[in-house]
């Protein structure tokens, strides 16, 4: 057998293995941007960095612009003075059709005047291009039958938990 025979041999057999192979820099990277963005009140980003089906069923980016400054809004008025967060390590990559499907964990703080509360939500990426770039849904209260109109080919083998309640600390 010839080297060339050998190569692509090879390569059908590695092959299968490119997706457990995924960046989990370039995706929590793309992930902590996205929070940020949250976090700083930088809506054009959050908006560019959102899954398109999302912005599509919220009404196109000028209503989810208004989403997001409506639930500011509603946020301050509870007495939420400015909220923050990270997020945690990616969980494993799935194929979903034609699309990589990954979980990580998102760790919110809303701070008050005498205290916060921290929580714990997941957003889930969604990668067109094999991993290279990302777009970002809040899954972590979203009801199934929505998340499965926004992706039909969505591998249930990907388990998405339910966020806890946040809890209250006194500063």
């Amino acid at each position: 057998m010839s080297f060339s025979k050998y190569y692509k041999l090879l390569v059908l057999l590695l092959l299968p293995f490119q997706l457990l192979a995924q960046d989990t820099t370039v995706f929590k990277k793309q992930a902590a941007r996205f929070a940020a963005a949250t976090f700083n009140g930088d809506h054009k980003t959050v908006i560019d960095l959102t899954y398109p089906a999302l912005i599509e069923l919220s009404g196109g980016r000028e209503m989810m612009q208004k989403l997001i400054t409506d639930k500011i809004e509603s946020i301050r008025k509870r007495g939420i003075t400015k909220f923050d967060g990270s997020v945690g390590s990616p969980g494993k990559f799935y194929k979903a059709g034609t699309q990589i499907h990954c979980l990580i964990p998102e760790y919110i703080v809303f701070k008050m005047p005498k205290g916060h509360y921290a929580g714990e939500s997941y957003l889930l990426g969604v990668s067109d291009d094999k991993g290279k770039n990302w777009k970002f849904l809040d899954v972590g209260s979203m009801p199934p039958a929505i998340l499965h109109k926004l992706l039909p080919n969505f591998n249930n083998e990907l388990v998405i938990p339910q966020s806890g309640k946040p809890v209250y600390f006194v500063d």
